[in-house]
């Protein structure tokens, strides 16, 4: 009898360690998504024009590309609302339709960026990245203040970039940035302590599928930080073609 702890616990440590990587694998499969449909959109005219029309020295976005911007709203609000709702695969397909979606919208930075400040960048933001999960994975501290003041931020970083669409100031741009880095290194650390929590609180024996969807919504929302974080990031270090 006195056995029968250590091996609960034992299988409940497997149980959370199986969902964490469940997460981060498919978090990895969809920015492997987004990076190489991105690259794909960028290399090929034809594709490229779908989503932005070259005129003179500057690229202006087409209409299918603010139906994919759209779309994207409509599926991130579709997994986080309705997933339990849905079917595991259904979450998964959604999932890697968003991805793909986002990668032939954010193809333009290889047009604005050199790929070498791009993958540059990309190993700096997964450096940050990796550093604050573990962070919020750690911490004994209670986070959940952290987060709403760094949604309060998120919220003001929209604002602000919605106004800027129309000041086209260089210097608000830089500044948002740099706030936006700080919200997402935040949130990084929160969502991640939150992940934590969802994967100690699954109780034994949980349906396949249910796991899944847990792991997919999960996944969104650390991508979600990622890609964001690393698009705040190119801004700041980003090497521009001439």
């Amino acid at each position: 009898m006195p056995q029968s702890v250590p091996m609960q616990n034992q299988e409940a440590i497997t149980h959370v360690n199986t969902f964490v990587r469940s997460v981060y694998n498919w978090m990895a499969a969809g920015l492997a998504v987004t990076g190489v449909v991105a690259y794909l959109f960028a290399h090929n005219a034809n594709l490229f024009q779908l989503m932005f029309q070259v005129v003179g020295n500057q690229m202006k976005p087409t209409m299918l590309f603010y139906g994919a911007i759209i779309a994207e709203l409509a599926l991130v609000f579709s997994i986080s609302a309705r997933v339990q709702r849905m079917q595991a695969s259904t979450a998964t397909g959604l999932f890697i339709a968003y991805a793909a979606l986002n990668g032939a919208t954010l193809s333009s930075i290889f047009i604005i960026f050199t790929q070498s400040s791009i993958v540059s960048t990309f190993f700096i933001c997964a450096g940050t990245f990796l550093a604050c999960s573990i962070y919020g994975w750690t911490t004994k501290r209670d986070l959940t203040s952290l987060g709403g003041f760094m949604m309060m931020g998120l919220i003001g970083i929209i604002i602000a970039s919605v106004v800027n669409m129309f000041l086209r100031s260089p210097a608000m741009a830089m500044i948002v940035s740099y706030v936006g880095v700080l919200v997402f290194v935040g949130l990084t650390a929160y969502d991640t302590q939150k992940l934590k929590a969802m994967a100690l609180s699954q109780p034994a024996g949980l349906d396949a599928a249910v796991v899944r969807k847990g792991s997919i919504v999960g996944a969104l929302t650390l991508y979600l930080d990622f890609i964001n974080l690393f698009l705040m990031l190119l801004y700041i270090f980003g090497g521009r073609r001439d």
